[in-house]
């Protein structure tokens, strides 16, 4: 059964912190025909620690170009298009934590009854043993 591109991974949260301290981040993305345009992980990024590398821990070649937008139904969130000549760049910065989403809510929602739906699928073509599966005759 295949699923939707979203369910294929969970962005692990950050918890919010109050205080000033500040989570240091590092993404790689993967650049397609010299471009990406996405969404970073996490959410409250702050736009002017951002520095996008070809090379994890700032190294590799500096990529300046870069734009960012924040979408309007939700402004915590970060959007950002960049060009390079890499299969993969690596954008650091920093971030406060991330806010839980209804989206993520309900991609969670919908893997589990994914989940569900696949193992009653098995279970009719199947049989299910306390913890192995084995085909039924």
């Amino acid at each position: 059964m295949p699923y939707p591109a979203e369910l294929d991974r969970f962005t692990e949260k950050l918890n919010k912190k109050e205080s000033s301290e500040l989570y240091v981040m590092e993404e790689k993305l993967a650049v397609s025909a010299g471009v990406f345009d996405g969404e970073l992980a996490h959410d409250d990024i702050r736009k002017e620690s951002i520095q996008v590398y070809t090379g994890q821990g700032l190294s590799g070649e500096k990529v300046p170009n870069y734009f960012l937008t924040v979408p309007a139904e939700m402004p915590w969130r970060l959007r950002i298009k960049l060009f390079a000549q890499a299969d993969a760049v690596f954008v650091t910065y920093e971030t406060p934590g991330d806010r839980v989403e209804a989206a993520d809510i309900n991609n969670l929602q919908a893997s589990i009854m994914a989940t569900q739906a696949e193992i009653d699928r098995y279970k009719g073509k199947g049989s299910v043993d306390g913890g192995s599966f084995s085909r039924g005759s």
